[in-house]
């Protein structure tokens, strides 16, 4: 590529909401030159100065996408959640990096908004801490290294790698993502993450919703651990369910006898104690210390036991 690639922002959604707007606002301000915005709703009448929108049905996030794909002009396309917006550098900054041709994908982290509530910070640095392990990488500012897994909330990538794969998965959502970089990693090309490619996500809230979405997470995962093994069965990934079958193995077995009983819950209060130290180096608000606490302890427990689930089943 010569100088700054064009650039189709592709904006996947059900209804054009406040967020969608807001997105869509935020993107029209991005300081880079050649790029289009393309609005995916279900089914709309409404329209929006200088974006396409392209009204799809009632389909899965990859058809949207892979329907965004089919309509752009782009040699680059940029994927970001209608949830979501974009710092002002985002397309600037990733431009750069597609200047290696080895490189087909590139992503970084999405960051917690400063105007959302306290539940949904809380969500964000359960997600950020020490105990989620490298995906916490996905949330905060780190430096640049080679992924095999970008989320597709801050995705972008060449057209031309994106045609050749087939798209995105239309069947599988969540984990579509999870398929579409094996697919890219399969023809030798790289994808990295970027500390500057800069969006912020908005959170769902803790504990029903953002359980619901970790719940979903772990059961795709670990159905992708069972037939995808290639970028799914990583330590990360695997830790929480070792806690779940640590903590039914282990409160079984501490029935056997008292040395048994000490041990296990010696470990489970090493466990207790890690979760709490890493949500006193994420809270800087003492009224959420045992919100992040108690919401990482359960991001562990509903991840690892739906990981278990997904596993276990040949089809979700």
């Amino acid at each position: 590529m010569i100088g700054q690639p064009s650039v189709s922002i592709i904006i996947p959604c059900k209804d054009i909401d406040k967020f969608t707007k807001d997105c869509v606002n935020r993107c029209k301000q991005l300081n880079y030159e050649d790029y289009e915005i393309i609005l995916l709703p279900d089914n709309t009448p409404e329209r929006i100065d200088k974006v396409r929108i392209i009204s799809t049905g009632p389909v899965t996030p990859g058809a949207k996408r892979n329907i965004g794909v089919s309509n752009s002009l782009g040699e680059i396309c940029a994927f970001i959640d209608s949830d979501a917006y974009p710092r002002s550098d985002w397309l600037s900054n990733a431009a750069k990096y597609f200047e290696d041709p080895q490189i087909a994908a590139v992503g970084g982290p999405g960051l917690t908004p400063k105007e959302d509530g306290s539940m949904q910070r809380a969500s964000g640095f359960v997600l950020s801490s020490y105990m989620v392990g490298n995906l916490s990488k996905r949330y905060k500012c780190k430096g640049i290294f080679e992924s095999d897994d970008i989320h597709s909330c801050n995705f972008l990538a060449r057209k031309s790698i994106l045609v050749k794969i087939g798209g995105w998965s239309e069947k599988y959502w969540p984990g579509e993502d999870t398929l579409i970089c094996r697919a890219i990693k399969g023809l030798g090309k790289k994808l990295i993450e970027a500390p500057d490619v800069v969006i912020y996500h908005h959170r769902r809230p803790l504990f029903r919703k953002h359980l619901k979405q970790v719940s979903s997470y772990g059961l795709h995962r670990g159905f992708f651990a069972r037939r995808f093994k290639e970028n799914s069965r990583k330590p990360p990934y695997l830790a929480p369910t070792f806690l779940v079958s640590f903590l039914i193995a282990g409160g079984i077995l501490s029935f056997a006898n008292n040395l048994t009983f000490l041990i296990f819950s010696f470990l489970i209060g090493v466990y207790l104690v890690l979760c709490f130290v890493a949500s006193l180096i994420q809270v800087k608000d003492l009224k959420l210390i045992l919100i992040v606490w108690s919401g990482i302890v359960l991001t562990h427990l509903c991840y690892g036991a739906s990981f278990i689930i997904g596993f276990s089943k040949n089809e979700i």
